[in-house]
């Protein structure tokens, strides 16, 4: 009964970590190379409906991507939302996958060469 009872703890002690671990770690980033982008023109609208019958929007944005050396790199990416302009974002990107995730971040967390080909 003891074993019993060890066993069913330690299961519910990898279950709550897992679930933990899906909530607070994004995936998407994880081995993903970093750039910055700066929202500086309006998106191409798409919509449409999906199986379900419902309608939506997508937004489609094709910007220059800047690495933390300066380096470019053609950012293209769908949103769900308009983004405001002169928006500053961080954008994760993989080589298999493009872009994965994307946050909005302030100007002056930028680092200097990406900020200085922004500008």
């Amino acid at each position: 009964m003891k074993k019993l009872f060890i066993s069913l703890i330690i299961i519910i002690v990898i279950i709550g970590g897992a679930l933990i671990a899906g909530r607070f770690i994004n995936f998407h980033r994880l081995g993903a190379d970093t750039y910055y982008v700066k929202i500086t023109k309006d998106p191409k609208i798409t919509s449409g409906h999906a199986s379900d019958g419902s309608a939506y929007t997508d937004y489609n944005y094709d910007l220059p991507g800047y690495s933390e050396d300066g380096k470019e790199k053609d950012m293209e990416f769908i949103a769900q939302k308009n983004l405001r302009k002169d928006a500053y974002l961080e954008v994760f990107w993989k080589e298999n996958r493009g872009v994965t995730s994307y946050e909005e971040v302030k100007k002056a967390d930028i680092p200097k060469k990406a900020a200085e080909q922004l500008n």
